[in-house]
């Protein structure tokens, strides 16, 4: 079996850490670098959840998509539930490694695997990285469709392809509207709309999408007025874990290693149910369905 070492040394020749933007928190939390691996979990986020289950699994090395102490921290007691989540894992001889803004820049990265989970062929990088000359790198993806496509077709496409949430997929725009390209970013998108309207594109997939910026978005500009699909952050990102995972196993198979990667299919989307908007009633029944509440 291999060290630790050998494994990170693997990783983060997949997503250098130099390549993370410079707020984010990358690497190796936990580990014995001589330490042996022999089963990998992949995750989206270092929770409690996912400790235990690492755990179960007698997995030597858990390897996240969210940093588990983005900020930094003085303590990991545990008495916060940060701190119990290292305790769990060290106790157990887990290693935690976290690969974040790095995968989402790679080649491929989070939003190639979140295109490929929606049958959409990426055509180029939304936010292309200046540092590669080969234009395949960045933030998000530009893409285009299968075959003819509605908006409502895509999020009914995203909603049965994507796991399960209590959200679903919020749309913004006509159902109707044909759909022929998609930008698609993994997590939190509305920051990347200048280069959403600059791409032209007819939708835009993403999550975490905030009332004002996607108001903003909606309204007319010159380059267009692509329809706004929300997604639930962690399924929007659920999907590179199975990219990584695979990843690994052929790096393992060219080293011979014989490790076990696994991907784990608990859902730590914090919300956990939805309650549907009905027909207005009480203090709004006198407004027309199409007004709502007055100002």
């Amino acid at each position: 079996m291999p060290r630790l070492s050998e494994v990170i040394a693997a990783l983060d020749a997949l997503w250098p850490p130099e390549r993370a933007e410079s707020w984010d928190a990358v690497g190796t939390v936990c580990g014995d670098p001589d330490s042996e691996v022999g089963r990998v979990l992949f995750a989206v986020d270092p929770v409690q959840d996912i400790a235990d289950e690492a755990v179960k699994l007698g997995a030597d090395l858990l390897v996240t998509h969210h940093p588990l102490y983005l900020r930094g921290t003085t303590t990991v007691a545990a008495s916060h539930f940060k701190g119990r989540v290292v305790h769990t894992l060290i106790r157990n001889d887990i290693a935690l490694h976290v690969a974040h803004t790095n995968a989402d820049r790679a080649d491929p990265g989070v939003s190639d695997a979140l295109a490929g989970a929606l049958d959409l062929r990426v055509v180029r990088p939304l936010v292309p990285d200046p540092t590669d000359p080969e234009g395949r790198r960045g933030l998000g993806r530009v893409c285009e469709v299968d075959g003819p496509l509605t908006v409502g077709e895509l999020a009914a496409r995203a909603a049965e392809r994507l796991p399960a949430t209590a959200q679903g997929i919020r749309v913004a725009g006509d159902p109707d509207a044909p759909v022929r390209t998609v930008a698609v970013s993994g997590g939190s998108g509305d920051s990347l709309f200048d280069d959403v309207r600059a791409a032209g594109v007819d939708a835009f997939l993403t999550a975490d999408l905030r009332h004002h910026p996607a108001s903003e978005a909606r309204q007319p500009h010159g380059q267009g007025t692509p329809a706004l699909l929300d997604a639930a952050h962690w399924a929007t990102e659920w999907p590179w874990c199975e990219l990584a995972a695979a990843q690994l196993d052929q790096i393992s198979d060219r080293n011979g290693w014989g490790l076990r990667t696994h991907v784990s299919a608990t859902v730590t989307d914090p919300w956990t149910a939805h309650a549907a908007s009905t027909h207005p009633a009480g203090p709004f029944a006198r407004y027309p369905s199409n007004q709502g509440a007055p100002n």
